[in-house]
């Protein structure tokens, strides 16, 4: 009696061991299929017919379906992208040709005979076009940032070619409004791209130039354990408290300067690219005195 009550032990025993094994190597297959799945999936050559699923559990069936809906996604996000980008392209085409063509008649209009109201709206005429000139430019490169048709490429850059080029191209436009325009000896590299950084401190620097009436702007930097800070000072009437938190905010445009030439989207623009540059941008500023706007970019 003995002996049989063994044998039934060691038989039930070695079916448990077997029902064991059976489950530890299905649970392995399951994780293996799945592991196939997710690596297919990373390298986009996921295909829902590359699996049998009369052979699938439930779990992997449902994680079929999951990344199929996913490769599906992927693929119609891509093709909007692809539409984003012709019709900016086709935006920045086509409009290039009717604003230049505007910029040159009220040019040639300026150099005629005209009465003084004549000559006041064709300098107001070259003004709005230099306006949606500048619109049009920032709006495409935005979408362009946003939509990740371009893409920064960070490095160690010195800074000094960078600002020395920036003060070269706005020197013009302080000179005609009678402001000083200089920049601080700078001996300091960042990592940034220099393209587009250029960009965003020449966005500040028109900015302080457009919002002073009398003084100049001067550009500085400074090093610190992590970051470079670039401020662009100016001597302008400053900004208020309150509106500061909002000046980066696209087409934002404070109520004392509802009258400017301002569109609202270069300090928004400047945010985006040094954001992207994985820094940032701070503002400070006393009303009646003038602003820094500080750019922190990190070292090289």
């Amino acid at each position: 009696m003995d002996k049989w009550l063994l044998i039934a032990a060691l038989l039930v025993l070695c079916a448990a061991v077997g029902l064991i094994l059976w489950q530890r190597r299905r649970t392995a297959r399951l994780m293996e299929s799945i592991e196939r799945m997710l690596r297919a999936a990373m390298d986009g050559s996921f295909s829902e017919e590359s699996f049998d699923e009369s052979r699938l559990s439930r779990l992997e069936t449902e994680l079929s379906h999951y990344l199929s809906a996913s490769v599906v996604s992927s693929a119609h996000i891509a093709e909007e992208r692809d539409k984003i980008k012709e019709l900016i392209s086709d935006i920045s085409h086509q409009t290039k040709t009717p604003i230049a063509n505007l910029l040159l008649c009220s040019e040639l209009l300026e150099d005629s005979e005209l009465t003084e109201e004549q000559r006041g709206n064709v300098s107001a005429i070259h003004h709005q076009t230099e306006k949606l000139r500048f619109l049009i430019d920032a709006l495409v490169k935005l979408s362009r940032l946003e939509n990740g048709i371009l893409v920064l490429t960070p490095r160690a850059e010195l800074l000094e070619p960078i600002l020395r080029g920036v003060l070269e191209q706005y020197a013009p436009k302080a000179a005609a409004k009678g402001l000083s325009l200089s920049m601080e000896p700078i001996e300091l590299s960042a990592v940034c791209d220099p393209k587009w950084t250029a960009e965003a401190v020449g966005n500040l620097v028109d900015n302080a130039i457009k919002y002073t009436r009398s003084g100049g702007v001067t550009l500085s930097a400074q090093a610190y354990e992590l970051f470079v800070r670039i401020d662009v000072a100016d001597t302008g009437d400053g900004i208020p408290e309150a509106e500061q938190a909002k000046i980066f905010s696209r087409f934002y445009r404070s109520e004392a300067n509802r009258d400017s030439n301002g569109v609202g989207v270069g300090l928004y623009l400047a945010r985006e690219i040094v954001t992207q540059e994985g820094g940032y941008i701070k503002v400070s500023s006393i009303p009646g005195k003038g602003s820094v706007f500080s750019v922190f970019l990190p070292c090289a």
